[in-house]
């Protein structure tokens, strides 16, 4: 534990006293807090477009840059969210129940400088999850034969899509089909025998991940913010942006539960920071007193500290899975997953092997990229806060041609144009009939490994899926997938709510 703890302080040393590393990690993060105090830009863009820009870069400077603008645009979308009522991302709209209210009252400044705080707090408590979590979770995988990998993505596909659908939940998981099908297309890796390919060369190796994932997020998002017709907003004013040491030590409960939560909610394959943020807002609520619940909606601080301080913690507890299982845990951490690879890394149970001081090394960079953003979250505020008069359409065109242009870099491949722009007006469309897309972008990451490992483990069997049976892991996957399966049909809800009603009644007896 002492070398572990050595070796840290070794690495963030050495990337403190390189100006060149501090340069690109305040930069990426200020560019983070544009992407996401910009309504209709998120994260998970940011990321993608930065990804085909640090192509030609090293991966050390690829790291700095991606999880500099990760955590920037995470807490940049509260600047729209409480000075205009517009959340920035979909991680801030909680956020903008309570900010926008204290900004209408003139203490816009105090709420943002409480959010930046709270952000700050929130993703270093993430990251001590990450750092102690990440080792036990890497050496437990390291037992798991083919069906636990493969029941590990069927998981993250079920989970996702039942936890992201904001219609019916089938419509989740044929979301994340059509992932696991975009997966096959290519030669498979164990016999190399094309599929899906149509006789074109280039699909012979599959679909890119990161021109699928700018098609899938960025061109539906191009679409919308044309569609509407935003007018100028007003320049608020801010006042105090420094938070006092009293605020944060009467919210220090509040923040600490809600990390917690963030990082929980973070763990679970594709849910996302905004989900985090409802979690905690609505935990929050439900922890504090009836007079204080009457504050919430109405410019509660306590309201602002748990959804901010969550949705942060969210970014470390989404790089546990994706470190250690290479199984993304939100939208944002699905891209960053295409930017490992395609920088040679391999995220998975062998991390720790392939490259020993990873974990300590992605810590390291998150610690410094959350100082970064609290300083420019506190010294570039009032600067940031006049883009949010700029209307949404006079941008967006922009970031529609970076996105042709960064599917284009990857390689310098028109092909991937070819990918990039029919997924993304699919997208747009599955995204207008209520289809989520995050489970189809988890479905396309984690199809190869489901795949691959199923596949193997037939051919080892002989065929057989008795083998799934005998070891105890595989069980345990299995009875969970079924479950949330299952719990879908609305008699088995019935009954499962029931059996819970009637064990609380015991309970309490």
């Amino acid at each position: 534990m002492l070398d572990q703890f050595s070796n840290f302080f070794t690495i963030l040393f050495n990337l403190v006293t390189d100006p060149t590393n501090l340069l690109v990690v305040f930069g990426a993060s200020f560019i983070g807090i544009i992407f996401g105090s910009m309504p209709g830009l998120t994260a998970t863009l940011g990321i993608a477009l930065l990804t085909s820009l640090t192509y030609g870069f090293g991966p050390d400077i690829a790291l700095l840059a991606l999880l500099g603008l990760y955590v920037g645009a995470i807490y940049g979308g509260s600047y729209p969210a409480i000075l205009i009522n517009i959340p920035g991302t979909p991680a801030a709209a909680a956020t903008a129940l309570d900010g926008y209210p204290l900004t209408q009252k003139g203490e816009g400044g105090r709420a943002l400088g409480l959010t930046t705080t709270a952000s700050f707090i929130g993703t270093i408590i993430g990251l001590l999850f990450l750092v102690t979590l990440s080792p036990f979770i890497a050496s437990m995988a390291l037992q798991f034969t083919s069906w636990e990998f493969f029941l590990l993505a069927l998981f993250g596909i079920v989970i996702s899509g039942t936890l992201t659908s904001s219609d019916f939940v089938i419509k989740g998981w044929i979301a994340g089909l059509i992932g696991l099908f975009l997966a096959t297309i290519g030669r498979d890796s164990l016999q190399y025998f094309p599929r899906y390919t149509a006789g074109l060369s280039e699909l012979d190796a599959g679909l890119e991940i990161v021109p699928v994932l700018i098609g899938a997020f960025g061109i539906p998002q191009v679409i919308r913010v044309l569609s509407e017709r935003n007018s100028l907003a007003n320049t608020p004013k801010l006042g105090r942006i420094l938070p006092e040491l009293s605020a944060i030590t009467r919210n220090a409960k509040h923040i600490v539960r809600s990390s917690t939560i963030g990082v929980g909610v973070g763990s679970v394959p594709g849910i996302g920071e905004d989900i985090a943020g409802w979690v905690s807002y609505s935990t929050a609520k439900n922890a504090s007193s009836p007079e204080q619940q009457k504050e919430f909606g109405k410019g509660s601080e306590t309201a602002i500290v748990s959804s901010e301080t969550a949705n942060n913690a969210c970014i470390g507890g989404a790089l546990i899975p994706l470190l250690t299982l290479g199984i993304p845990g939100s939208p944002p951490a699905a891209m960053l997953l295409g930017a490992l690879l395609l920088h040679g890394i391999t995220p998975g149970p062998s991390i720790e092997i392939d490259h020993p001081d990873f974990l300590l090394e992605v810590t390291a960079i998150m610690v410094l990229a959350s100082f970064a953003m609290w300083a420019n979250g506190m010294l570039l505020a009032k600067q940031v806060v006049k883009l949010l008069t700029i209307p949404a359409p006079l941008f967006i065109p922009v970031v529609g041609i970076l996105c042709i242009l960064g599917g284009y870099a990857l390689g310098l491949s028109i092909f991937n144009l070819y990918i990039l722009i029919p997924v993304g007006i699919a997208s747009y469309f599955l995204s207008e009939m209520k289809f989520p897309i995050a489970p189809m972008v988890i479905g396309l990451v984690l199809g190869g490994m489901a795949d691959e490992s199923l596949r193997r483990a037939l051919m080892l069997s002989d065929g057989s899926f008795l083998p799934l049976f005998e070891r105890p892991v595989a069980v345990i996957l299995l009875l969970v997938i079924c479950y949330f399966i299952l719990n879908q049909i609305p008699a088995v809800k019935a009954k499962t709510k029931n059996l819970f009603s009637f064990w609380q009644r015991k309970k309490d007896v």
